[in-house]
């Protein structure tokens, strides 16, 4: 994914105005942390059609977004993981309209 393309750079100013540039992990404990990078839900290395999906993005923390995977493999973290349960759901209605039964 280019991180410096122009329609990445409008979807991430959108997500940090959409949560009101906090940290949303550190909000769940009551915590007023600036938020400085939008993060992937579901990794856009393995999931590239949902880069651009506002479910799929939080704002985060520099040292929370570092917490959800790990930096080389990509793999996700457990804390990643509760992310993504939290959203299974439309991770689930999207991956319905995309894959029907036959």
């Amino acid at each position: 994914m280019n991180y410096k393309n122009g329609r990445w750079k409008r979807k991430r100013i959108s997500i940090l105005k959409r949560d009101e540039y906090l940290c949303q992990e550190s909000k769940r404990y009551g915590k007023s942390i600036e938020a400085t990078t939008v993060h992937h839900i579901y990794p856009v290395e393995f999931y590239p059609e949902l880069a651009f999906v506002d479910w799929n993005l939080v704002s985060l923390s520099g040292g929370k977004h570092d917490g959800m995977h790990d930096r080389v493999t990509h793999e996700v973290t457990e804390l990643g993981k509760s992310w993504q349960e939290r959203v299974k759901y439309k991770f689930d209605e999207w991956q319905n309209k995309n894959n029907p039964p036959h």
